[in-house]
């Protein structure tokens, strides 16, 4: 099984995934079929490892949205014909940025020596 500090580095590397071919602008998304897959696929990555998180690293950051972050990972899954590109692209481009330093806090934290060893 893999540990906590494992998914939360899955999580960091589909985030710099998205990061390294999102565009600047919205209208480009909107035209690049293949980059919403792109997207919509590692926002799935990040959904499953955040279902995986230990119910007790979870408790120690209730400021992340664990809930709404695996219930996307399923409306990505299971709804995908319904999906709203916009809301994706304003998600990517505004709770991406939050995700990414909380998980980065929380790898932190989970380092040898670290205060919360």
């Amino acid at each position: 099984m893999r540990s906590d500090a494992g998914r939360l580095n899955d999580i960091l590397e589909a985030i710099a995934k998205i990061e390294e071919r999102i565009p600047k602008d919205e209208e480009t998304f909107e035209r690049d079929e293949m980059l919403q897959v792109w997207v919509i696929h590692h926002l799935q990555v990040i959904g499953e490892a955040a279902r995986w998180i230990s119910d007790t690293l979870r408790s120690r950051r209730p400021d992340v949205p664990w809930a709404k972050i695996i219930a996307l990972r399923n409306i990505l899954v299971h709804e995908y014909f319904g999906l709203n590109m916009p809301q994706v692209w304003t998600m990517v481009q505004k709770d991406l940025p939050t995700l990414k330093a909380q998980i980065q806090s929380m790898q932190e934290s989970l380092r040898p020596g670290s205060a919360e060893e």
